[in-house]
């Protein structure tokens, strides 16, 4: 089945919100309408509506005019199986000793008995290896595991897939590790990875937001934390990370921006944090920072 899509950018979040509930208005009825900021500091949000049928490109552009946004590009999209795509055009990551690679690449995992091989199907919930914020935090992982790092409890908030906490737990046998995601499915497709790579009794997960959770909350504090997901939530949980990892502790954070890392490092100055590394991989950067 063919679907539409019309996308727009707007300053503002009063503003995108608006044109959201406007859109919702019009017919044909859009099948779905999201609101997103764009996560590089210009303060534009993107509105995206998605239709079954043309849109009215008419009053698409009147909407636009209404609140000062910038056209509607307008595209058609074929009918594509995307896990299907994704599982053909993404290749194995490696990041250190971490062998990261989907079912349709399992010839290719290394027989070294030093690597480890995790297993991660494509599917809704991000966190594949492949991105530069998940790469960035495997490779900062196994940097400090290298040079003698060993964490009892591990924490993995806005866990994904979990590849973040499966990395742990398959080189921490005696570690506690959590993972907790504020999307169900994404808790969900963290359970189904976990049993296929046989961690199952090593990683506890959970849905949560932040660390509202009463399991997250009786195992602090953490001497380990990681934290791949977005700037806002990166800078407003800083307090709870300080709260939440123990004096000497580390926290690996990404999801961020380059041009971000810096706003990113002075709120964690500021909750009590010291840098101890960064890497930027592309246009994203993976910071490592103690717990004073």
């Amino acid at each position: 089945m063919t679907t539409y899509s019309a996308l727009t950018t707007v300053p503002g979040e009063a503003h995108a919100n608006a044109i959201a509930q406007s859109l919702e208005q019009l017919e044909p009825t859009p099948v779905g309408v999201g609101v997103f900021e764009i996560e590089d500091d210009s303060g534009l949000w993107e509105i995206g509506a998605y239709y079954l049928e043309p849109p009215n490109e008419a009053l698409l552009s009147l909407v636009a005019e209404s609140f000062g946004a910038r056209p509607f590009a307008l595209s058609e999209l074929p009918e594509i199986d995307w896990v299907a795509k994704v599982r053909r055009e993404l290749k194995p990551v490696e990041a250190g000793r971490f062998f990261v690679y989907g079912s349709h690449d399992a010839d290719k995992v290394p027989t070294d008995p030093g690597r480890v091989a995790l297993q991660i199907e494509a599917t809704v919930a991000f966190g594949t290896g492949h991105h530069g914020t998940t790469l960035g935090c495997l490779r900062a992982f196994d940097r400090l595991f290298a040079e003698g790092f060993r964490p009892a409890k591990v924490a993995d908030i806005g866990c994904g897939t979990a590849v973040l906490a499966m990395a742990a737990a398959a080189v921490l046998p005696e570690a506690l590790v959590l993972a907790s995601d504020i999307d169900r499915v994404a808790v969900d497709v963290a359970e189904a990875n976990v049993a296929i790579n046989h961690l199952q009794g090593r990683i506890e997960c959970m849905e949560a937001a932040g660390f509202a959770h009463p399991r997250l909350k009786q195992a602090a504090p953490y001497d380990l934390i990681f934290a791949n997901i977005l700037k806002g939530p990166l800078i407003e949980l800083a307090p709870d990370m300080a709260t939440h990892c123990a004096p000497g502790g580390l926290i690996i954070l990404s999801g961020l921006l380059v041009v971000q890392a810096e706003s990113i490092i002075a709120a964690y100055q500021a909750a009590g944090f010291t840098l101890v590394s960064r890497e930027d991989l592309g246009e994203w950067s993976a910071l490592v920072l103690k717990r004073n």
